[in-house]
């Protein structure tokens, strides 16, 4: 009786089907004296042609019966044997040859097909770096890369600290040696230059003269003179509110006291119970009206930097960086009543001074009635006798 390794060896042989190069044979089957490999393994060949062929001949088959089995033409099978891979077709069909060869010898297919990958390689796939290749270039090159950043970095912070100490640098004296002779007061013919004292500002706005026709006031009975009139003006008018920027607040008929900011500067108007009721950073020009009747306080940053104005015209400014608003109509209220004060003594003592220059009005006088004459033919009326004591 045989031995079961010398068995299986003969039966795989004989029965015409390979075992798998697996590499999964048992151990005790390998160790026994008459075992023999059926196939030999394909990665112990040194090609792939090779390990082909040489389980090929281990089961003494020829190419032409593998090549009805496996339906591949003889040329390609003795191609591949060969590693003549010039003859075989696409990529495609050269890996299924390949697995096609393999499983009728009785190979590892995916082993064949790989080695077949190995050994030729795929022209249209660009080869990739290794890895660790690219990190290594990177780690190579690194400090001179930092340092070109360092560079770059201590190139531009120099030039801002030049320019930094250009502007902090005194400016230079005047590279005019001597005063030109056509700037020398006299020294042109006819050139006459006087600097005198500055002249004070013009003022913002002025009031215009009384104008009065000429001759007009002898016509007249009861004008008051240019001089009479003049001292009779209430005073220069005030300063006029003109807004230079946006109005915010109340409108103009419900407001008496309007705030204009002079510069930059923020208001802020809490009511009783600390609302807010307005509250901004105020650009130059721009203005609020405060209205009638709200009891609120105003503060502001800068008193100086605000302007009051009441009824249109300059009050002032702030006296304090918090004002109730109750106290700027009170004087608003205060200075209207004054004014209306001093606008009716002024008319009263203009009518005044009228009614005495006036001359008085003569009375008409009217003739005596004479008596009518009696008619022709009556009797003389009979004249009383006043009887004597």
């Amino acid at each position: 009786m045989r031995s079961d390794a010398a068995w299986l060896g003969a039966s795989l042989v004989g029965s015409g089907v390979m075992a798998l190069d697996t590499g999964n044979v048992p151990d005790e089957y390998k160790a026994h004296p008459d075992w023999k490999d059926p196939v030999p393994p394909i990665t112990a060949a040194a090609t792939l042609g090779a390990g082909l062929r040489a389980a090929r001949l281990a089961g003494n088959r020829s190419l032409a019966e593998l090549s009805t089995a496996t339906r591949v033409h003889v040329r390609y099978l003795t191609a591949l044997e060969e590693n003549d891979w010039s003859v075989l077709p696409t990529r495609v069909f050269s890996i299924g040859y390949v697995r096609a060869y393999a499983g009728v010898l009785g190979i590892d297919e995916q082993l064949a097909v790989e080695r077949f990958k190995r050994e030729v390689p795929d022209p249209s796939v660009p080869l990739q770096a290794p890895v660790g290749v690219a990190f290594e270039e990177v780690r190579r090159y690194s400090p001179r890369v930092i340092g070109a950043i360092v560079l770059v970095g201590l190139a531009v912070l120099g030039w801002n600290v030049f320019q930094r100490v250009n502007l902090f640098r005194a400016a230079p004296p005047s590279e005019i040696a001597e005063v030109p002779e056509s700037w020398t007061l006299g020294a042109v013919p006819g050139q006459v230059i006087g600097v005198g004292l500055p002249r004070p500002a013009p003022a913002d706005q002025t009031v215009p003269d009384v104008y009065v026709t000429p001759g007009l006031e002898d016509q007249l009975a009861g004008v008051v003179p240019l001089e009479a009139a003049a001292a009779a003006s209430t005073g220069p008018v005030a300063r006029a509110f003109n807004p230079r920027g946006a109005v915010y607040g109340a409108e103009a008929a419900a407001s008496d006291v309007t705030l204009q900011a002079r510069r930059p500067s923020y208001v802020i108007v809490r009511m009783g119970d600390q609302r807010v009721l307005f509250a901004r950073q105020m650009a130059a020009g721009e203005a609020w009206r405060a209205p009638r009747n709200v009891q609120a306080t105003v503060e502001v940053a800068d008193p100086a930097a605000f302007d009051v104005y009441m009824f249109g015209e300059h009050a002032g400014g702030l006296a304090a960086a918090q004002t109730p608003l109750t106290q700027l109509n009170a004087r608003a209220t205060a200075q209207a009543r004054e004014a209306a004060a001093a606008e009716e003594t002024a008319r009263r003592a203009a009518a005044e001074r009228a009614a005495a220059v006036r001359p008085p009005v003569a009375q008409p006088v009217t003739p005596p009635v004479a008596a009518a004459a009696p008619p022709a033919g009556a009797a003389p009326a009979p004249v009383p006798v006043t009887p004597t004591p």
